[in-house]
């Protein structure tokens, strides 16, 4: 148990409280330690040290870990310390970040039919010298892929509701499996409107 509790996201902020990361919860502890870090309580936007954080108890059904002597409550959030720029990350292409861009939504209909039913489509087809890059690959449909087939989208009389472009990096972008609730209170409410893939 303890060492999926340790491997569990934390968001981390900068010192202006703009998101720039993602860590592990094992990795959020070692720069509370170390004091490069402070806890940020979603609840009442607190900030604690390590010596006031590992002094509070997990209030009722929030994740802790069990230590010799005392239960150690699961950062959520930090916000380190000195670090004040934004992340110059790219979002790496890849099938999951398209579906998380494209927000599992066909972009020639506009139907949400389940990821499932979703195909990876390049608006400038591969036998038309189309490349698979973010500005060329959209979610389509089944139905509506058929439909355009080896065709671009004018050829095909069909029209993108967006066009594709590369994602700003976003905490959606650097950790696949969980989502926590809390981070949208430090998150653009954009971000959490993605369903996240099972």
């Amino acid at each position: 148990m303890i060492p999926k509790v340790l491997q569990r996201p934390t968001l981390v902020l900068n010192r202006n409280w703009q998101p720039v990361n993602v860590a592990t919860v094992a990795r959020a502890l070692v720069l509370l330690w170390n004091e490069s870090a402070r806890v940020v309580d979603p609840a009442d936007y607190q900030t604690y040290t390590w010596e006031h954080w590992s002094r509070l108890r997990p209030r009722e059904g929030e994740r802790f870990i069990q230590a010799v002597q005392f239960r150690l409550r699961v950062p959520e959030v930090i916000t380190l310390s000195d670090y004040d720029r934004l992340p110059a990350a790219a979002v790496t292409f890849s099938r999951r970040n398209i579906f998380k861009r494209d927000r599992f939504t066909c972009q020639y209909c506009g139907d949400q039919p389940g990821s499932e039913e979703l195909t990876l489509d390049h608006v400038v087809p591969r036998a038309q010298g189309g490349e698979s890059r973010w500005d060329n690959c959209v979610l389509a449909c089944m139905e509506c892929n058929r439909r355009k087939a080896d065709r671009t989208p004018e050829q095909a009389g069909m029209r993108l509701k967006h066009k594709p472009v590369r994602p700003t990096w976003s905490p959606l972008y650097a950790f696949r499996d969980v989502r926590i609730e809390s981070w949208s209170k430090f998150v653009s409410e954009a971000y959490w409107n993605v369903e996240l893939e099972k």
